[in-house]
């Protein structure tokens, strides 16, 4: 039986907990129920609930606009006529919904899935709206949805203070294992954000569960996250947005594979696999981006092949790769300097990583188990703190 999500739960209850109310929802292209049915047509369409405003994460509510690009309002969509307001704009201060926006409403709604890692944006626009929502005294609703990668994994390191920004918001690790309305439950006790919550539970969902088994069809949350095989690779290939390697935007396969004019694919394949890096095995390959990094251009790198999901750690498998790119590429390679997600005085590499320890073990020449040694240490202390506010 497939898995209910938030959204169908609500559904098969006809909105009851919205009746008689202005609602705003943020959404975007994958808040749809089984029957992709998206919900602002279905809040539109109930007759005892009024749908007064929509709001757009990253990306915008359809989804169209590429990472980092800001989203501007629009005064009306085109389907039902609602306000949109956006929250990635050109400022931090864009990412919260506005207190004028938010007084005539008597609920906030949230339906976006997410895909496990911290740098993923979605549960920061979450938080900062639940924050906005308390404020303004009225209540904010979760409709949960699977993580794709799993629940019962937790891989990586804390953010440190420092090096806190839109990727990296508050103290979660790499790879969290939770769903956006236990972040919502943990992030509202934890922050004392003060907000009236609800989570939505999906129904028949248990920690082991992958995507395959949830028998739904995978909606790309993003222009560039196309496959639950993306996700999983993700918590650890972003962090070449904070380099000048390709990360495969602009390809079939982003994240899955990455490269650059300057690197030979065969030796960056044989570097890495020479390291045994579990459940993964690197494929030479090349590829010429029709956007982004080295757009036209053609690179050479390697594909990541996950060959056990279980043990495979994505962060760790990202830092052997951009370690190696430094390495093989010499001179050519550099670290992003230009801004990134509103911060322009810290490197992005180290923003993605929540330190800079990673990026100067790379440059120190430090081998893969110091640079990453300290993780799981970082990690106790979070997990009881996790554990009391999950949900399945």
């Amino acid at each position: 039986m497939a898995v209910r999500f938030g959204i169908d739960v609500w559904v098969k209850q006809r909105f009851k907990a919205l009746k008689g109310l202005r609602v705003g929802a943020i959404v975007n292209p994958t808040s749809v129920d089984a029957s992709y049915r998206h919900l602002v047509d279905l809040l539109h369409g109930a007759d005892h609930v009024t749908l007064a405003a929509l709001f757009g994460p990253e990306h915008g509510v359809r989804g169209e606009a590429q990472y980092m690009v800001a989203v501007d309002d629009v005064p009306r969509d085109r389907r039902t006529g609602v306000p949109v307001h956006s929250l990635y704009g050109h400022t931090f201060e864009s990412l919260s919904p506005k207190a004028q926006w938010l007084a005539p409403l008597d609920a906030l709604v949230f339906d976006i899935q997410d895909v496990g890692a911290r740098y993923y944006t979605y549960i920061y626009t979450m938080a900062l709206a639940m924050k906005a929502a308390a404020k303004a005294k009225i209540p904010f609703y979760v409709l949960d949805r699977p993580n794709p990668i799993g629940l019962d994994v937790v891989q990586g390191n804390l953010v440190a203070k420092k090096y806190r920004s839109f990727v990296g918001l508050y103290e979660l690790p790499t790879r969290h294992g939770m769903t956006a309305g236990e972040i919502a439950k943990l992030l509202n006790a934890r922050e004392k954000f003060g907000c009236e919550l609800t989570v939505v539970p999906c129904e028949g969902l248990t920690r082991s569960m992958r995507w395959p088994k949830m028998g739904r069809d995978f909606i790309s949350p993003s222009p560039n996250m196309p496959t639950p095989q993306t996700a999983l690779v993700y918590p650890g290939m972003c962090l070449g947005e904070g380099t000048n390697v390709s990360e495969g935007r602009g390809t079939c396969r982003p994240f899955e594979q990455f490269g650059a004019p300057w690197l030979s694919g065969a030796e960056v394949a044989e570097h890495l696999n020479a390291l045994s890096l579990p459940g993964v095995t690197f494929r030479p390959c090349a590829f010429t981006p029709t956007f982004d990094k080295y757009r036209g251009e053609s690179c050479e790198g390697a594909f990541l092949h996950v060959t056990d999901e279980r043990s495979f750690d994505p962060f760790v498998t990202g830092i052997a790769v951009f370690k190696a790119c430094h390495l093989l590429g010499g001179a050519k390679f550099a670290w992003r300097a230009d801004a990134y997600e509103f911060v322009e005085d810290l490197p992005a590499f180290d923003l993605l990583c929540g330190t800079g320890r990673v990026r100067q073990g790379i440059e120190a020449g430090w081998p893969l188990d110091r640079i990453v040694g300290g993780f799981e240490a970082e990690l106790k202390p979070f997990l009881p703190l996790r554990a009391r506010h999950l949900l399945y």
